[in-house]
Formats: C-alpha cells, structure tokens, sequence
C-alpha cells in the first residue's frame, strides 16, 4: 500500500513517520506555500497539487486524486482538517479504489451532521443536551422552540467544527440577531446553514474520549480527554486522564462511546465529545470522525501508536489489543503553541521563524513540522508545534512543563508559549477549578499573558 497524505504540516509529517514504520511508502502532497516544508522533505515523493490558499490546493479533490493517478498511491490518510470529515470526498476515493484511512463515508454522514448524531446518541441511550429534534431553518419557529428551552442556549451549525457557526442567545431579545449571525456563519464556513439549537450547561467543562474500531467489530476506547481549555473554542491545553473523572464515571463515559460507535458501524480511530456539568452529568456533544490534534496524549498515556493502529484497520487487519489489556499509567498534557499573540487577544503570528531551539530531556515528546528559518504562511492553521509532557501525576507533569516550555525558544513570532507558562502559575488552573469559559472570562477581565 503506497499512501498519498492530504494534509500538511505536523499531522502530515506524524502520518509519515507511522507509515514508514509500518514499512509504507509515502506520497507528499504540498501547495506553493509549503515547497520548503518538512512534510515535503520527509515523504519518499511530494507532488505540487495548486497555489497558498487552501482552496486551491489541499481542498481541490480533483488535484489531489490527480496527484494519485500520476504517483501510483493506492490509499489516502486525510489528517485533520480540510477534507477529513467530508463524507462526499470518503465517497470518491472508494469509487475510485483508493483505501480511505478513516472511516467509512456512511458513517461521516451519520456523525458528521450535529443533529444527526444527536437522534443516533438517543437511540443508544447516551445522555443528550436538550435541544431542538432536528434542524430549524425557520427564525419564527426557531425562536417558538427557542422558549420551550429555555434560555441562556447555543445557536450552532450543523454541519458545524472549529467553533464557527455558533453562537450564544442569553434572551429572547436578541435570539434573532444571533440565530440569523449563526447561519450566515455557516453558510459561508460549511455551504450548509442548517442550524439547531440547544440548551446551554453552565460552567462546563469539555471531556472527550478516543476510540478505535477494526472493520470486524471490535471497538475499544483509550480513555478520557479534558479539553477545557480553550479560547472562543478553540483548544489550547488538552490533559489525561481529566482531574475530573474517577474510575465510575470514566467506565461509563467509554461505554457511552463505544455504543454511539457501534450504533454508527463505525470503524477507524475517532473521537466522542461530550460536557459534563457542574454536578458531573454528562452529555453527548459530537463525534470527530478523524484523527484529532490531541490524540497525542492518548498515545502517551496508553503507549497505543493510534496512527499506526488506524492505517492497519484501513488494510483490514484487526485490533492489536483488547480493553482489559488498555493500561493508563501516569499524567500527560498538551500545550498548543501557535503563532499567535496571547497578549493582543490571541492574533494570529504567520512570518519567518528567525531561530527555533525545541526542549528536550525525559518526558518530553514534541510533534511539529517547523525549523529555524521556516515560514509559516498566513493561510493554515497557526500551529508550530504540539508540546507534550508525561509525569507520574498531574502535580510531576506540571514540573515538567515548566521546565520544557522554559526551554523552548521561538523568535521571528510571537508564540502563546508565555500563556502557558501564565496557566502553569494560575491557581484555578493548578487546582482544576476552571470551566469552558475560564481564559475567555480572562481576557475579557484585561489580563496579559
């Protein structure tokens, strides 16, 4: 199997590396932008597939089969991102023979429509947030429904990631401002603006667990991620196991993923999200039926390679583990450092990485794509690099950190290494006394990172 990767950056230089243990020879596929990037460097052939902007490159379906045609790839990994979870584009590749190293395009289509997924996490008996049945297209009957639950409540696109197509309505007064902001959003994100709606839980914190499924039946999950903090929804620190979850609640929430993927004949690596209240009830939120960004520290704490695992389930071979045999030793965290500027409300940073010195040492493991002298283009995700950190416990982790992120020296960018360093001192965050909407209620507040 020759696998072409639609992606780029350090996702696409991580599905390389697990391809070239496997044996797997690797096709690269890069935009103008990208012609100096490790991806590009690391593959065994690259193939330019359009111009910078991602619309014209590593979302140009056409270009990227072309790009199989001419290299002789057999099978495609999608990474994260641009066409992972596009269920016409899963489509494609099997009508035209090539192995999808994802799931199968029935089951995006199942879990990738918000409210779809919603009915399917009923059927199963998965805790739900109450919320409209389905779509409303319509602001008067919205707004009808709107009442029955009551509010503060979410707006959100259907079709909806990455926290755009969503939006707050704290009153009936300014429900149909909102509503008619939300599908705008959406149309113009998503070409869909089907929007549901949907009760706000107050102070949540965000808990998703990661789950792999072979094509012959067995599903396993890998325990818990708390991804709670984020800014206007976007992750920034993902930690497991959560400080939250004890062994009770962490069976029943992987017993919950497992039944909303078995129900969803799901196979492939994938990711239930779920919020859990202040009193520790959880609600099913949404399933990313891809790799995710964090699956990183999944990987540490379980000592599974999720990556390697997920392109052999693509070959039709079956898991390597089962459940009972799934160790979680330690504490592991996350720290996303973009280019972005923590102190100007976290804008974005694209330029010349005039040095890059990367930490090192035990208990240290970073993803990234990036070098000195690299360019990050304004046109991608901000990312320059996953920084992840194991310890024995949440408290050695913390020290870990600490000294990694002191070590890791970027300058040409401003980077949110110093919001790490800010969280590693915050005594709600050292306590785990925070929600969802803790660094947004920082910023607001005036604080500098």
């Amino acid at each position: 199997m020759k696998v072409l990767i639609a992606n780029r950056g350090e996702i696409a230089v991580r599905i390389i590396r697990a391809c070239h243990d496997l044996g797997l020879p690797t096709v690269a596929v890069y935009s103008k932008a990208d012609s100096e990037a490790l991806h590009v460097l690391l593959a065994d052939e690259a193939i330019c597939i359009g111009d910078g902007p991602s619309i014209e490159s590593y979302l140009k379906v056409a270009n990227i089969l072309s790009a199989c045609e001419v290299t002789g790839a057999d099978a495609i990994h999608p990474g994260y991102g641009f066409l992972s979870e596009n269920a016409k584009f899963a489509s494609i590749c099997e009508s035209c023979n090539l192995n999808f190293i994802g799931p199968s395009h029935e089951s995006i289509s199942k879990l990738g429509n918000k409210a779809k997924a919603k009915e399917l996490a009923k059927k199963v008996k998965c805790p739900v947030i109450p919320g409209t049945n389905g779509v409303v297209n319509d602001v008067a009957d919205a707004l009808n429904e709107a009442k029955k639950i009551g509010f503060p409540l979410f707006i959100k696109a259907s079709a909806g990631g990455g926290g755009k197509g969503i939006r707050i309505a704290k009153s009936e007064k300014e429900f149909v401002k909102q509503f008619i902001a939300a599908q705008t959003e959406a149309e113009a994100s998503f070409n869909n603006s089907d929007i549901y709606l949907e009760k706000m839980i107050m102070n949540p914190r965000h808990i998703e667990v990661q789950i792999i499924a072979d094509k012959h039946g067995h599903i396993v999950h890998l325990g818990e991620r708390d991804c709670t903090i984020q800014r206007r929804r976007q992750k920034l620190i993902e930690e497991t196991p959560s400080p939250k979850i004890n062994a009770h609640l962490r069976k029943k929430l992987g017993a919950a993923a497992i039944n909303i993927a078995k129900a969803a004949k799901y196979y492939s690596c994938g990711t239930v999200e779920f919020l859990l209240d202040e009193k520790n009830n959880f609600y099913f939120m949404e399933m990313n039926t891809r790799i995710q960004v964090e699956h990183t520290i999944s990987e540490e704490l379980t000592n599974v390679d999720i990556v390697k695992e997920q392109i052999k389930v693509a070959m039709g071979k079956r898991l390597s583990f089962k459940q009972k045999e799934i160790e979680f030793n330690g504490h592991v965290f996350e720290f996303r450092i973009n280019a972005e500027d923590p102190s100007n409300n976290f804008q974005p940073s694209p330029g010349k990485l005039k040095y890059y010195i990367p930490p090192g040492g035990p208990n240290v493991r970073l993803d990234s794509a990036c070098y000195s002298g690299y360019v990050i283009p304004p046109y991608y995700d901000s990312m320059i690099a996953k920084l992840i950190i194991k310890g024995k416990d949440r408290k050695d982790a913390i020290k870990i950190a600490k000294r990694a992120l002191k070590e890791f020296h970027i300058q040409g960018v401003k980077s949110t290494i110093d919001f790490h360093l800010y969280m590693l001192e915050d005594e709600k965050f050292l306590n785990s006394d925070y929600n969802l909407n803790y660094v947004d209620d920082l910023i607001s507040k005036g604080c500098k990172f």
